[in-house]
């Protein structure tokens, strides 16, 4: 339960960055919210990784390069849901504000990473 309450606070972190970085490239840039969610994902996954590591789940006993593309492999497929979702949700409906759809999408591929993370990337190998 304390891993959880940790990866929630990683993940809010991560969201607010993912949505402060989306929201100032919109307002001060003329990409749009596709290209803009294109930039402000990997932002938030390298944030992430650091709190993860340092702070929810405790470094792996991989290598850093293992280790890293682990999480990125988890990050990625968690991302990608994450943008069609969010993607899906703007084309379906045009008039809903892109930090909504970036909200919704981000609550979806949370159960998702959790369990990608816990399982797959921090977990620990056991000794026989």
């Amino acid at each position: 339960m304390k891993k959880l309450f940790r990866f929630l606070i990683a993940g809010t972190i991560g969201f607010l960055v993912d949505a402060g970085v989306l929201h100032l490239l919109l307002w001060f840039t003329p990409l749009g919210p596709f290209i803009g969610r294109a930039i402000s994902i990997p932002t938030a996954l390298m944030t992430t990784w650091f709190i993860n590591r340092n702070f929810t789940f405790g470094r792996s006993d991989r290598s850093l390069a293992a280790e890293g593309f682990r999480y990125g492999s988890v990050g990625l497929t968690s991302a990608i849901l994450n943008y069609a979702l969010f993607s899906s949700l703007l084309v379906a409906e045009p008039g809903l504000r892109p930090i909504i759809a970036l909200t919704l999408a981000s609550g979806a591929a949370t159960a998702f990473s959790f369990f990608g993370y816990s399982r797959f990337v921090f977990r620990h190998r056991q000794n026989p």
